[in-house]
């Protein structure tokens, strides 16, 4: 589930439990083991505690935040729809972007990515990800339409022009919930889209010829055809093949938050009743939703039989990075619905060079750091401490700035607001 609402059904099971393999399919291990020494690689120098600088407080639910290239500038997405610019001087009094009424909201619907143009400075444009009323060609018992649009800003960036919106992909969503929404660009120029499995413990994931349900895309959206505003890289895994083009990897029940260390491509995935995780994703990788969730086989003491009868049969399913459960663990990382995050690559805090910093909605005075062990296996992850953890009683989101620093959003007492990552002194 996205984090706007509780979790419908918490089901707890005892840390010890079990997996179940698959036919063709190596596991690797559901946790670090902790008597082995590449399973504390970097983990020991994580600091026990960070510290929140407040840049901006009293908004709403803050769910993305961008930073300009070339000027101290940050642009703050809500999920009603509005789009704030954060300037040295503070909050700029007039909106970057107000999408009003084209905005459904309620459940976990609202705008719900952002993200600029790697050329951003020169060609100005930037990308939402939002919910709309149906709109013609969704279904009639479908909820709503997720819609992909792009957007240009005006030549000092403070604003967007107005008809410039171009939509760029329509997706029909079955439910007000799990519907994705998080835009990134990867190294390769390419417009990478997460894509909700659509409400339910059993939609989506799995049929990747019927709809873009429980999905990553990637697109070129510098781009176009005859008959669509965007372009298919012609390394997407199922072009020439059975399935839509679009598709970059699959599996997925709620993907909140992607982001990029390079190649490397981070997509957390909101679990369902047991475990939360996190992917190191591949281009053609399926990551099991819904058959598997996390490295547990979901509902079904048989894994091997359901994924037999799934639309690709028989394909290998991948294990996430980062496992943890619902209920408390000796480590310490437990929680109801991941944030996914990013690698810290800023000089604020050395100690935490190289980790994959996250969070979960429900944080309880923590975040979250993993670090990349020597071998393929899961991430040793470890919490942090929040110094003051009234600034935030609910984590949303996290951002990454030019320089490598780290951001959180998120409501606490203050309300919605944006904070660095900081030493804790």
């Amino acid at each position: 589930m996205a984090p706007f609402v509780s979790r419908r059904r918490f089901v707890a099971i005892a840390a010890g439990s079990t997996t179940t393999g698959l036919a063709g399919y190596t596991r690797r291990s559901s946790a670090a083991d902790p008597e082995s020494d590449e399973s504390t690689v970097g983990i020991d120098r994580i600091p026990d505690t960070v510290g929140l600088e407040t840049l901006v407080d009293g908004l709403g639910m803050p769910l993305a935040v961008e930073f300009a290239a070339e000027t101290d500038r940050r642009y703050i997405a809500e999920r009603d729809g509005r789009v704030s610019v954060h300037e040295t001087d503070g909050l700029r009094n007039e909106p970057f972007l107000d999408l009003g009424e084209a905005v459904a909201t309620g459940g976990e619907r609202g705008l719900l990515g952002m993200t600029l143009h790697p050329d951003f400075v020169e060609n100005r444009r930037l990308f939402v990800h939002y919910s709309a009323p149906r709109r013609s060609g969704t279904p009639t018992d479908f909820d709503h339409t997720g819609v992909l649009a792009a957007f240009e800003a005006t030549d000092d960036g403070t604003g967007v022009k107005e008809g410039t919106e171009r939509v760029i992909l329509e997706i029909p969503q079955p439910a007000n919930y799990h519907n994705g929404g998080d835009l990134a660009f990867g190294p390769d120029g390419y417009l990478y889209v997460g894509i909700g499995a659509g409400g339910g413990g059993g939609g989506g994931g799995q049929n990747v010829s019927k709809d873009f349900l429980g999905s990553v895309l990637r697109l070129d959206v510098d781009d176009r055809t005859a008959d669509r505003a965007y372009a298919i890289p012609d390394d997407n895994p199922l072009v020439g093949r059975d399935g839509l083009d679009e598709y970059y990897a699959w599996g997925f029940r709620n993907p909140w938050r992607l982001s990029f260390d390079g190649d490397d491509f981070f997509v957390a995935d909101v679990g369902e009743s047991d475990y939360e995780e996190v992917n190191l994703v591949q281009k053609g990788g399926n990551y099991g939703w819904n058959v598997m969730e996390g490295t547990q086989c979901y509902r079904n003491d048989d894994c091997s039989a359901v994924a037999a009868k799934t639309p690709r049969g028989g394909e290998q399913f991948r294990d996430p990075i980062v496992e943890y459960p619902h209920e408390e663990s000796d480590s310490g990382v437990s929680g109801i619905s991941v944030i996914g995050g990013y690698v810290y690559d800023g000089s604020t805090l050395p100690a935490l060079e190289g980790a994959y910093v996250f969070g979960d909605l429900l944080p309880a005075g923590r975040i979250f750091a993993a670090t990349r062990p020597d071998d393929e296996g899961m991430w040793p992850t470890t919490t942090l401490d929040i110094a003051d953890e009234a600034k935030l009683e609910r984590i949303l989101s996290f951002g990454r700035d030019a320089v490598g620093e780290l951001y959180v959003l998120g409501t606490g007492v203050d309300g919605g607001g944006l904070h660095r990552i900081d030493s804790a002194v």
